[in-house]
């Protein structure tokens, strides 16, 4: 039997020409009478077993056959990957796209309070706030936002006071708090109602006094020294959100009692009612003293606070005025509506100085 002749190398280039071009071509093309002599041939060489190694089983072929697969998977992950940035750029790190960001980025809130502090907040850049932005250029932009910063300590027994007699003092004072100083209608310069019914009405004297000054307000008489109330016909507040920060402690009372202690500061932005859009703030701290008497050992009302102490301090509000409402001084206002302050020049937000030592209205350093 005789060899079939080797092939020559112009057939071979030819050959891979030819087949190149078929693979470009979108249409398959009848192959030439040459191309088909050369296929014929290397079929019978094949079922022969005589390809020569490299001819698309050698590891040539398989290496660029292998590249071509790895090529086409990475290919459509960077797809993926450039798809989702598209979509969302944000979830890569950094500013690829020399964009920047036209956001302020969000403040970090500040951790809970939990003892008194040795210094006033720190200061900030300042900035002017606005309708959209309230707390511009104010320490309270890293408070809490109303209710939420008031948390209640964790209840446990104390000398003879159950944890669940420490917990309804605790919420019984967080509830006071909150209809005192951040109820929309308290704020709007209604009646406290619902604060009031928080309270003992066999304690007589204190909500004497309270009721005096929300009926007829006076210098000795004063709502203001427990509910935060502002004129509705004056200013409204700006959006829904006071900002605040404080702690609250409890321990034995005196009176077979839980004794509770609480010191916040409220921030509250406001505009007039007049159509401007000036935005200011008013920063009120209290300090409030509680207690929950066992009523089997003394004349009380079961489930009612006993009020021992409630001091308050405003920052930012008319002096001299004593008609039940605070009120705020903006910025534009050539001279104070109410007397001078005839007080020392303190910030408002500082919560380390004893607030009973602070007795004259004074001017706020910051607002």
């Amino acid at each position: 039997m005789s060899e079939d002749p080797k092939i020559p190398d112009d057939v071979w280039e030819q050959f891979a020409r030819d087949t190149e071009r078929d693979i470009r071509d979108s249409a398959p093309k009848e192959p030439s009478a040459r191309a088909r002599e050369v296929a014929e041939r290397l079929r019978r060489q094949e079922a022969r077993g005589e390809l020569p190694e490299g001819w698309r089983t050698g590891p040539a072929w398989q290496q660029k056959k292998s590249r071509r697969g790895l090529w086409g998977v990475l290919g459509i992950a960077v797809a993926v990957v450039v798809a989702v940035v598209a979509v969302k750029p944000s979830l890569i790190p950094g500013d690829l796209f020399g964009r920047g960001s036209s956001a302020e980025p969000a403040a970090s809130p500040l951790p809970q309070e939990t003892a008194a502090p040795t210094t006033a907040p720190a200061a900030v850049d300042p900035q002017i706030p606005t309708l959209d932005d309230p707390f511009a250029g104010s320490p309270a932009k890293q408070w809490a936002d109303g209710e939420s910063g008031i948390v209640v300590p964790k209840a446990k027994a104390v000398s003879g006071q159950s944890a669940a007699k420490v917990g309804q003092a605790l919420e019984l004072t967080r509830k006071l708090l909150v209809e005192s100083n951040l109820a929309p209608g308290t704020l709007r310069g209604e009646r406290p109602d619902a604060a009031l019914a928080l309270l003992d009405p066999k304690q007589g004297d204190v909500l004497k006094r309270l009721n005096n000054g929300l009926s007829t307000p006076d210098e000795n008489h004063d709502p203001l020294s427990m509910f935060s109330r502002f004129d509705p016909a004056e200013v409204r507040l700006v959006g829904d959100v006071v900002k605040l920060r404080g702690r609250m402690t409890f321990k034995a009372g005196e009176h077979a009692s839980v004794a509770v202690h609480a010191d916040y500061t409220f921030v509250y932005p406001v505009v007039r009612t007049d159509g401007t859009t000036e935005v200011t703030r008013t920063i009120v701290r209290r300090v409030l003293d509680v207690e929950l008497p066992d009523p089997a050992k003394y004349q009380v009302t079961p489930g009612k606070l006993n009020v021992l102490r409630y001091d308050e301090s405003a920052g930012n509000t008319t002096c001299g005025v004593h008609d039940g409402f605070l009120h705020p001084e903006f910025p534009t206002t050539a001279e104070p509506s109410g007397p001078a302050p005839t007080g020392p020049t303190r910030d408002p937000y500082d919560r380390s100085e004893d607030i009973a030592r602070i007795k004259d209205c004074g001017t706020a350093s910051r607002v």
